[in-house]
């Protein structure tokens, strides 16, 4: 008789089978790196770094007639936008340089402060510039920035901190942590909202709730934040008037189409003469006056139009990508502030993207938001790069099965009730004596404690092997069958053979 069914395995083999595919991945290297860490890391350079190039040349395209007619230099928004990008990438690499430890640590209070500064330097006369009846840019000499594309940096870095705290450490009660989140993270989107600035809110606060969620919060208390988010959002649009004609427009465009649906229809206009392939780098019409702010809010139409269906396909694709290497990176990451950080800032990207693009193809209402990567403008370039320096500083600390989770399972060791050893640590695949595994079926209860907690030395077996503490499970196969004499017993005779 066969221990094991065919096509079957014990649990020592499958563990076995698991080491060796894992030891294959981390022997797998890319760069002198194991690949399950670096290619994370390449897809999210390639995909950000190919976004930030298609967006530098759409951005020359569909700005380079209002540049001419405007600023006499058909190159002055294309030349900007490369300086910030230049900027924004060698902020990346600092940030990699600094890691997310440190800014998450004794650089977070500091950050935190001058977000605030920034929020506040908005309504200082003289410093804070107005546009379109939202006051969101500091004037500081020659460069206007926007505070609220830098804040979501410094609110994703306070959050993932709390969450730890709260949830992964156990440090913070309840009533410490929701005030300490009121004032770290719902004081500057407060702030944001106050600007007005609904959209930045709405895809900061989206992005909290993912991270919430994934830390351990309830998910009814999630979906109920995100429910009471979503009515307290139309509520406020139907109070501004802006957004309240923004809602409506959304319903029949061509009902304002002199007001406040002009720009969604030559938006529709884009597209449709798009089709399949666009026509052609360079050759769009809408650009020549007739669709407001091209470069900027509705550049994804403009992608429509000159590279069709297939352009926009691929800028959604380059999003996805992100979106797999965040999610990769956030699973190496090797504590909880390093993942929530990494899904934050993943959250963060995608979030606006879809945001935006569901404004310009008319199945939301517009927001202003820009496309990360895309759209012009240096505040949101240069964030958006940082966002992605962020999560290399993520990857760049994962290490081989060194996770926060693995030093905990690795601290698990198996005591008997009254708290001793029950076996030594032995090497997998050396016998256990008969009669150990005898005392270990009949001792008392097996419970898994903390083995890094102090113990009083167990002696080791004489040529007892070193490595991990494993479960012993007791007789051999065999030893466990049931004997003949052991099952139940029938009576003879005319009983209908009713077991007694």
């Amino acid at each position: 008789m066969s221990a094991a069914p065919s096509g079957s395995s014990t649990p020592q083999e499958r563990r076995a089978r698991r080491a060796e595919r894992q030891g294959r991945r981390d022997r797998d290297l890319i760069l002198g790196v194991p690949a399950r860490f670096m290619r994370p890391r390449l897809v999210l350079l390639a995909a950000s770094a190919a976004l930030a190039a298609f967006g530098l040349l759409m951005v020359y395209s569909s700005s380079s007639v209002e540049a001419l007619t405007g600023m006499g230099d058909s190159l002055y928004y294309i030349k900007r936008q490369a300086l910030f990008a230049l900027a924004g990438f060698v902020a990346a690499a600092l940030v990699v340089k600094v890691g997310y430890r440190t800014l998450s640590g004794v650089l977070l209070k500091p950050l935190w402060a001058l977000t605030l500064a920034l929020l506040l330097l908005i309504w200082v006369p003289g410093l804070g510039s107005n546009a379109l009846g939202a006051s969101r840019w500091v004037e500081l000499g020659p460069v206007t920035l926007q505070p609220s594309e830098f804040a979501k940096i410094t609110v994703i870095l306070t959050a993932a901190q709390l969450f730890e705290e709260r949830f992964g450490a156990g440090r913070l009660d309840d009533h410490e942590f929701v005030k300490l989140l009121g004032m770290g993270v719902g004081l500057p989107v407060l702030l944001i909202l106050a600007q007005p600035d609904k959209g930045s809110s709405l895809v900061i606060v989206t992005s909290l709730l993912v991270m919430a969620y994934l830390a351990g919060a309830s998910g009814r208390l999630v979906m109920g934040l995100l429910a009471l988010g979503v009515v307290g959002f139309f509520g406020l649009s139907l109070v501004q008037s802006y957004s309240r004609a923004r809602i409506l427009t959304l319903f029949d465009p061509w009902k304002y189409a002199d007001t406040t649906g002009f720009q969604l229809i030559r938006g529709f206009y884009a597209f449709g003469s798009g089709g399949l392939t666009g026509v052609g780098i360079g050759m769009s019409r809408q650009k020549y006056g007739y669709l407001p702010m091209a470069y900027n809010d509705f550049i994804f139409a403009v992608v429509g139009e000159e590279c069709g269906l297939v352009g926009t396909l691929g800028v959604i694709v380059g999003f996805v990508a992100i979106a797999w290497a965040g999610l990769r990176i956030a699973r190496y990451a090797p504590d909880m502030a390093g993942q929530l950080i990494a899904l934050g800032c993943t959250s963060l990207l995608v979030i606006q993207m879809l945001l935006n693009v569901s404004g310009v193809i008319g199945v939301f209402p517009l927001s202003g938001k820009p496309i990360p990567f895309l759209s012009y403008g240096g505040s949101s370039i240069m964030s958006s790069a940082m966002l992605v320096g962020l999560m290399l500083s993520v990857s760049k600390e994962s290490r081989l099965s060194l996770t926060e989770y693995d030093e905990r399972r690795q601290g698990l060791r198996v005591v008997g009730k009254t708290g001793d050893d029950l076996a030594p640590v032995e090497h997998v695949g050396q016998a256990t004596p008969r009669s150990r595994r005898e005392q270990v079926v009949n001792g008392p209860q097996l419970r898994l404690v903390d083995r890094r907690a102090p113990r009083a030395a167990t002696p080791r077996e004489p040529g007892a092997l070193p490595g991990r503490r494993r479960i012993d499970l007791g007789p051999s196969a065999l030893d466990r069958l049931r004997r003949d004499d052991a099952g139940p017993r029938v009576r003879g005779g005319r009983n209908d053979g009713r077991r007694s």
